[in-house]
């Protein structure tokens, strides 16, 4: 049973294991945060690679966001499909193929992408006139996480000059992910970190501008440094994702954790209780990633997953009401990192007040192309 004919159901009668959004804190954060972006000058294009629904993505939107954010074209692709109409892909698309699929998207919405090569951009150039339509395109920026993109300075600016001269493209501005810092330290060792990496950027822009060159926009900003990035002047817009559900990991974040509820959760059901100190549920690694830290109970104390198999997580038992879990009972379990535990599922139940209101595909599922 996993379909239209949950809706109206109580939890209780949702097997396991399945991936359940809480609306209301769901719609609770998305309103949080828009209600902080209204208050500072950066816009906010929420990162969809956490969501992967078009749907979540319209709610963003309708509470003010720019538009979405995505890590791959095929992501981009399943949003542009359910009515979102502008989207960065904030990484290099590179090969015919996928630069034809970019292309063609263009003529469809106002699409946007990064690039940190001239070859690359004037791939896309080519192909852009080719097809008739018209990109928009950010160089990358590195900004201390050490992936993708130029320096800040003389390599950008070189790039820049050739990017805005190229036909069928659109300089956009600077993509550049401060990914390294989003759970680093205390708040206020993360705002001296992410300050210190963006001053370069921030100069280059300027020496852009002064030379006659517009920079739209500078774009970058994660869940764990969106209230720092988005009041760096030269800063235009945030990309936060995780924010929308949150997760285990980012619950230890000095920040975010304490404006955010956690919005999502692995509905699971206890299969075995061997002995009185231990549990076994039916989630394993193929329902949950453990890469960013195991995932926690989120209404038991007492209780510690200690280990993740594929079909199984051992459960560790402390107190005495955890000591109660019996075999049969169903418990909420907050991922570990919600963005990878999301690519592990088909749909999601959408709950509210312990009542199925919906079931969403996960449109971009493993969307990785």
């Amino acid at each position: 049973m996993f379909g239209a004919d949950l809706i109206g159901r109580a939890m209780s009668e949702v097997d396991t294991p399945g991936l359940v959004i809480d609306a209301d804190a769901m719609e609770k954060n998305i309103a949080d945060m828009a209600e902080y972006i209204s208050s500072v000058p950066a816009g906010l294009r929420p990162h969809a690679k956490t969501h992967k629904s078009p749907i979540v993505a319209l709610k963003q939107i309708e509470a003010g966001a720019v538009g979405s954010t995505c890590a791959k074209l095929g992501e981009a692709e399943a949003l542009q499909r359910g009515g979102v109409r502008d989207i960065l892909i904030a990484n290099q698309i590179v090969g015919h193929r996928k630069i034809a699929r970019l292309v063609g998207m263009a003529r469809h919405c106002d699409i946007a992408v990064a690039v940190d090569t001239e070859e690359n951009a004037r791939q896309i150039s080519e192909a852009a006139i080719a097809a008739g339509s018209s990109v928009r395109v950010l160089v990358e920026v590195n900004v201390g996480m050490d992936r993708c993109g130029v320096e800040a300075g003389d390599d950008a600016i070189a790039l820049v000059k050739k990017v805005s001269g190229m036909p069928g493209l659109r300089f956009f501005g600077f993509q550049a992910y401060e990914g390294h810092l989003v759970m680093y330290g205390t708040r206020s060792q993360r705002e001296e970190a992410v300050k210190s990496a963006f001053a370069p950027l921030i100069e280059t822009r300027k020496q852009l501008e002064s030379s006659g060159i517009e920079v739209p926009v500078i774009s970058g900003g994660g869940t764990g440094t969106f209230d720092i990035t988005s009041q760096i002047e030269g800063v235009d817009e945030v990309q936060a994702g995780s924010y929308v559900f949150m997760d285990a990991k980012y619950g230890t974040v000095d920040g975010p954790d304490a404006r955010f509820s956690p919005a999502i959760y692995l509905w699971a059901t206890v299969v075995s209780r061997p002995v009185p100190d231990r549990a076994v549920l039916d989630i394993g690694l193929k329902t949950a990633t453990p890469e960013m830290g195991l995932p926690k109970f989120l209404d038991i104390k007492g209780t510690e997953i200690t280990g993740l198999s594929e079909e199984h997580a051992k459960v560790t038992l402390t107190s005495e009401d955890a000591r109660q879990l019996a075999v049969g009972d169903k418990v909420r379990i907050q991922p570990g990192h919600v963005c990878t535990t999301v690519n592990l599922h088909d749909n999601y139940v959408v709950a509210r007040n312990g009542v199925v209101e919906a079931v969403w595909e996960v449109a971009g599922r493993g969307r990785s192309q």
